[in-house]
């Protein structure tokens, strides 16, 4: 017997998103659920127990971080915020509610199943939480002898700069915001101190970065914070 498909519910509503993501997904071998507003998608989260949920913030009944906030009280499942709003403070928002990953429209399909694929390899353990060597491109990190590889000669960090990878890496492919990466690496009494982010994560493009000024591992959500690049 085939595995089953991945069963993705996209709680949004407008019709043409809806119809386009029917399409695009259903072709890349996914079962499509949708759900018009906020109060549908959550019943529909609880009676299907989808794989991921791609989630709009402008629905017509309840605000998407609400939503967010509701399954996050039951469910640790892949949640993807697919939303027209681009101001800094409502993809945070979102991300520090419980959303794994913010996408902003409009989107490409392509992209889209990329960041689809990261969160359904974390959620099914395939992820770099358990994984001791990380590698994309001409980079290898191997976590267990803490070696870092480029083009097969060996980078040396500070113990900071390597903390700040390692969180990187920990959750790679899906953006982490400059509050979640100051508390992982330097501790909840920093959270604030964007300017240490700032600082270690230049240091750390000039180590890594054929060009700093243009990464290809290292990549900047403007305003948000930082994603590590998985292909």
């Amino acid at each position: 017997m085939s595995d089953p498909k991945p069963v993705i519910l996209c709680i949004e509503d407008d019709p043409q998103i809806r119809r386009f993501l029917r399409t695009g997904l259903g072709a890349q071998g996914f079962e499509f659920r949708e759900a018009e507003t906020g109060e549908l998608g959550i019943s529909e989260t609880a009676a299907r127990n989808p794989d991921l949920v791609i989630l709009d913030l402008g629905l017509p009944d309840l605000e998407g971080v609400e939503v967010v906030k509701r399954l996050r009280e039951w469910t640790n499942l892949p949640i993807l915020v697919l939303s027209a709003r681009s101001l800094e403070g409502e993809k945070i928002a979102a991300l520090d509610a419980g959303a794994d990953d913010y996408l902003t429209k409009p989107f490409g399909l392509g992209e889209l199943l990329a960041r689809i694929r990261v969160a359904l390899r974390h959620a099914h353990g395939g992820g770099t939480d358990g994984m001791s060597v990380f590698t994309v491109a001409n980079l290898k990190v191997d976590l267990a002898r803490r070696q870092i590889l480029l083009d097969d000669c060996q980078v040396h960090l500070t113990p900071i700069e390597y903390r700040l990878l390692a969180a990187l890496i920990k959750h790679a492919g899906m953006v982490l915001t400059h509050r979640q990466l100051l508390k992982e690496v330097w501790g909840p009494n920093h959270v604030e101190d964007s300017h240490y982010l700032r600082i270690y994560m230049a240091q750390l493009r000039h180590k890594l970065e054929a060009d700093p000024a243009q990464p290809r591992f290292l990549l900047t959500e403007i305003g948000v914070g930082y994603r590590l690049a998985v292909e």
